[in-house]
């Protein structure tokens, strides 16, 4: 695969000089943990229905790591080639994103949540070499799903399958040890280390690439906000295929040279005994995550003592979180901000916690810059609401094969797609979004791949789908329709066609409202804002 990470030219001497790219790569971290920590817990992987962790030592990580790395090698994966891992969080994970580096090789984590219709698009548009499944998860066959995928992905190398039987599963395909020694050099701070898809407004995934230096700029102020440590405990329960999971509970603690402790499938109870049980002291994740901790608590099960501090992104935290997880939990929840495109960029610090994070997303980390501004692009005053730009170290190196969607000026201002406004302490509050997106449980919705797909039913004149409320997940989805002369269609029948199509289910609506007409304006334009005013109705927020 050929990659070019256009967006990281202009910046590269300034941010060298500045000391904000420090040209590290994940390679020179795992050599310092090695050196200083060999025999120190690196990952403590728990699974579902396993009441015994793996824990693997900094050194038996990396002798893994080797061996996958040397594997892929040997089945042909080249340097800037693509391995693609649809795996949850477990050692496994980590592991191929360590062995990709070792090889140059670029880490495509993918959501277990995505099904053929997404995945055909990622791994042919990514030109994937390597498709890594894990045999079951969550009561679905990933390996049966991917055998039947195998005809349509020319590029594949190889089919690997975690716990897998065959010729084809991990230990027998990546963990042998009869495969020659590593030779060439690993991944450099300026090539890309990660393609992440992202959904969009566009009706098809786009591929954020980010090298080490624009990935890990952003880590290392992170951790300087957050008074981070190589001590902590670091619970992974956020899924490591979103940049959440990825840079902060897999990359972050590698940095740190500190213990992740993972879990496979969230359980508010398990999280809490298993954090009791190993010290956990950080995590982040959505605010999902903290109410449910709330309520396990509240419902008799121990705080776990030591976890004290989480970290909230995805959408703003209601301050009723806020105080409810200090009260329960003893937790501070320091909001942030960020996307996919450049990593958590907003940060309330601890200190501030319990006084901001509840009514700001958080204030830049250093490296970055922001602004917001009114539809010609003038900068507004403290308060205003706008659209809010960004520029800086941890901007990422662009859209895969999609340069014209970057969406940066000729000073380096990223426009975010969101409304937000800067008050006078310099910390953020998002108003709202000027991209069409629903963020449900921290998860993006991908509103016009839906919109797209109902289009099609023969049912079905037009639609419009839309986020309402909901006290748990943030926000729920809502489908409005109108129908075509004489037909129907109802909730059920949408599931089936969804099933039908093969769509992740967790994009599936909540809702389906059939409705005469659809608001829009003279000139047609569809007025989704009335929409989401209705939609308000079927919501609650406590």
């Amino acid at each position: 695969m050929k990659f070019d990470p256009v967006l990281i030219y202009p910046r590269m001497e300034e941010m060298k000089k500045q000391g904000l790219w420090r040209d590290e790569t994940i390679n020179l971290h795992m050599k310092r943990a090695l050196e200083r920590y060999p025999d120190k817990n690196a990952v403590i992987s728990y699974r579902d229905g396993h009441a015994e962790s793996v824990r693997l030592s900094y050194r038996e990580l990396d002798a893994r790591v080797d061996r996958i790395a040397r594997a892929l090698v040997a089945l042909g994966v080249a340097r800037s080639d693509v391995v693609s891992f649809q795996v949850p969080n477990s050692w496994q994970f980590i592991a191929l994103a360590l062995a990709c580096a070792r090889i140059g090789a670029v880490a495509n984590p993918v959501m277990p949540i995505f099904r053929e219709h997404e995945l055909n698009f990622m791994l042919n548009f990514g030109e994937s070499k390597v498709f890594i499944v894990p045999k079951t998860y969550r009561g679905f066959d990933y390996e049966k799903m991917a055998r039947g995928m195998l005809p349509g992905l020319p590029h594949l190398l190889q089919l690997v399958v975690v716990d897998g039987e065959g010729d084809d599963s991990f230990d027998r395909v990546l963990l042998r040890d009869d495969t020659p020694p590593l030779t060439e050099p690993g991944i450099g701070p300026d090539d890309v280390l990660l393609l992440m898809y992202t959904s969009g407004t566009t009706g098809e995934p786009k591929g954020v690439m980010h090298t080490s230096n624009t990935l890990f700029s952003n880590l290392h102020a992170y951790i300087k906000a957050m008074e981070l440590t190589a001590d902590e405990i670091i619970l992974g329960a956020s899924p490591m295929a979103h940049l959440t999971g990825y840079g902060y509970l897999a990359m972050l603690p590698l940095l740190l040279n500190s213990t992740t402790v993972l879990m496979d499938i969230w359980d508010p109870k398990r999280a809490l005994e298993i954090a009791a049980k190993e010290g956990v002291t950080f995590s982040m994740a959505s605010a999902t995550f903290i109410s449910d901790m709330c309520n396990a608590v509240e419902a008799g099960v121990p705080a776990a003592p030591g976890f004290k501090k989480f970290s909230c992104a995805g959408a703003p935290i209601p301050p009723v979180v806020i105080e409810r997880a200090y009260k329960v939990l003893g937790m501070r929840v320091c909001s942030a901000w960020g996307m996919t495109e450049n990593g958590a960029i907003t940060i309330t610090e601890p200190a501030r916690a319990l006084e901001k994070s509840g009514v700001s997303d958080g204030r830049p980390v250093p490296g970055i810059e922001i602004k917001v501004v009114d539809e010609n692009g003038n900068r507004l005053p403290t308060g205003q609401v706008g659209d809010l730009l960004v520029r800086g170290a941890s901007l990422f190196a662009g859209y895969l094969k999609r340069p014209h969607l970057n969406g940066t000026d000729k000073d380096g201002w990223f426009n975010t797609g969101d409304r937000a406004f800067i008050d006078e302490e310099g910390y953020i509050r998002i108003a709202g979004r000027t991209k069409d997106l629903v963020i449900r449980g921290g998860e993006n919705i991908p509103v016009v791949e839906i919109e797209n797909l109902l289009y099609k039913h023969p049912s079905i004149a037009s639609v419009a789908v839309v986020g309402y409320p909901d006290a748990r997940l943030g926000e729920r989805v809502c489908a409005f329709v109108t129908l075509k002369a004489g037909k129907t269609f109802s909730f059920e029948e949408m599931v089936a066609y969804f099933d039908e199509h093969k769509m992740t289910k967790q994009y599936y609506p909540e809702r389906l409202e059939i409705a005469d007409s659809l608001p829009s304006t003279p000139s047609g334009k569809l007025q989704k804002f009335k929409l989401r005013e209705i939609a308000k109705q079927f919501g609650h927020i406590e």
